[in-house]
C-alpha cells in the first residue's frame, strides 16, 4: 500500500529542490540557470511550479534581484538539510581533501577578529589547503543570523552569546578588554595603570552606533567613575594609530592588543577593575553540520586560535 508520503512526492519533482536551493545562492534567475546550467525559461518555469507546491510567492522582484519570502527563508533551512545529507550520504567514506580542493568558502568576520585570525590561518592554508579561496564579509551578533539564512556566509568567527536552535557553535578563545597606549606619551608609574593614571588620560574607542560610550563606561559608572572619552570610530584599524601618535588611551580585546603591541611599539595594561571574560567562537548552520569542508576549516580555526 501506498504510503502518504510516497503519494505526495510522486507529484513533486524534486529536482525542483536544486532550483531552489540555487535561487537561494544567486538570488538572480539567470545566474541561477547559470549555476544549475540550464536556460532562463526553464529556471523560470521550475519556479512558478515551486510557487504552486508550497503555495507561496518564494522569491519576489527587488532591486537587487529576487528577495525571498519569509517562508522561502524556512524552507531554506530544511531544504538545505536535505541536500547537505544527500551528498554527504553519497560521499560516505571520502574525507575532504583539503590539499587539491579549489573550493571557496565564505566566512563572516568582524574586523578586529579578522586581522587577529586571518594571517596564521593564511600560512596555514598555503601549506594544507593551496587552492583553497576565502571570502570575508563583515558581520557581527546583530547580523549573522540573518546573513546564514540568505546563504551570504557558511561559517561566521566572532562573539556570539546566542546560539539559535538551527545554528551550532564551538569556542575558539577566550579574551578580555585590556588599555593599550604609546608608553614615550603617556608616562606610568608601572605596567600595570591604577584608577587615577587610567581617568587621568583621554579615551578613543569603537563604536558601532556611532556613540562617544560603551560597555567601559558602563562598567566605570557602576563604580561611580567616568572617563573623558575624545574620539569615536566604527573601524577598530584606527585605534592603534591614535593611541601612536596621541597621549590616549585606548580600550580592546586583548587578542588585538598584542598584535598592535608587537607592531607600533604600545604597551598593553590590565584594567584598574574587573571585567568579564568574553569568548570567540565558531559558527554555522546545523544543517551544514555534515559539510567535511566546512569542518576541516573550523578545525584549522580551532589549530590557529590556539597559538593567539
Amino acid at each position: 500500500m501506498t504510503s502518504i508520503i510516497e503519494n505526495d512526492l510522486r507529484r513533486f519533482d524534486l529536482n525542483l529542490l536544486l532550483v531552489f536551493h540555487a535561487l537561494m545562492k544567486e538570488r538572480h534567475v539567470t545566474r541561477a540557470a547559470e549555476r544549475l546550467f540550464l536556460g532562463q525559461p526553464a529556471v523560470s518555469g521550475a519556479l512558478k511550479r515551486l510557487r504552486t507546491a508550497f503555495g507561496d510567492e518564494l522569491f519576489v522582484r527587488s532591486r537587487s534581484g529576487m528577495e525571498p519570502t519569509p517562508r522561502a527563508l524556512e524552507l531554506s533551512r530544511q531544504i538545505d538539510t536535505l541536500l547537505i545529507g544527500l551528498h554527504e550520504s553519497m560521499r560516505v567514506g571520502q574525507p575532504f581533501d583539503a590539499r587539491n580542493s579549489d573550493r571557496t568558502f565564505r566566512v563572516g568576520v568582524s574586523e578586529a577578529i579578522a586581522v587577529t585570525l586571518f594571517p596564521a590561518l593564511f600560512n596555514k592554508l598555503a601549506v594544507e589547503a593551496p587552492g583553497v579561496k576565502l571570502i570575508s564579509l563583515d558581520t557581527d551578533c546583530h547580523r549573522v543570523s540573518s546573513m546564514f539564512e540568505r546563504n551570504e556566509i557558511e561559517v561566521a568567527f566572532g562573539v556570539f552569546n546566542e546560539c539559535a536552535p538551527w545554528q551550532q557553535q564551538c569556542a575558539l578563545l577566550d579574551w578580555r578588554f585590556v588599555c593599550l597606549y604609546n608608553p614615550t606619551l603617556i608616562r606610568t608609574r608601572g605596567e600595570t595603570l591604577s584608577m587615577r593614571e587610567f581617568l587621568a588620560h583621554p579615551h578613543a574607542l569603537t563604536s558601532f552606533k556611532g556613540e562617544l560610550r560603551g560597555f567601559i563606561d558602563e562598567r566605570l559608572e557602576a563604580l561611580g567613575k567616568q572617563r573623558r572619552v575624545i574620539f569615536s570610530n566604527p573601524h577598530f584599524a584606527t585605534l592603534p594609530f591614535i593611541a601612536r601618535d596621541n597621549p590616549v588611551f585606548v580600550t580592546v580585546p586583548d587578542y588585538i592588543a598584542r598584535i598592535w603591541s608587537r607592531s607600533l611599539g604600545l604597551r598593553i595594561s590590565t584594567l584598574p577593575f574587573d571585567t568579564p571574560t568574553h569568548q570567540i567562537s565558531a559558527l554555522w548552520k546545523t544543517a551544514h553540520q555534515g559539510d567535511r569542508g566546512l569542518r576541516w576549516l573550523i578545525g584549522l580555526a580551532e589549530q590557529v586560535a590556539r597559538t593567539i
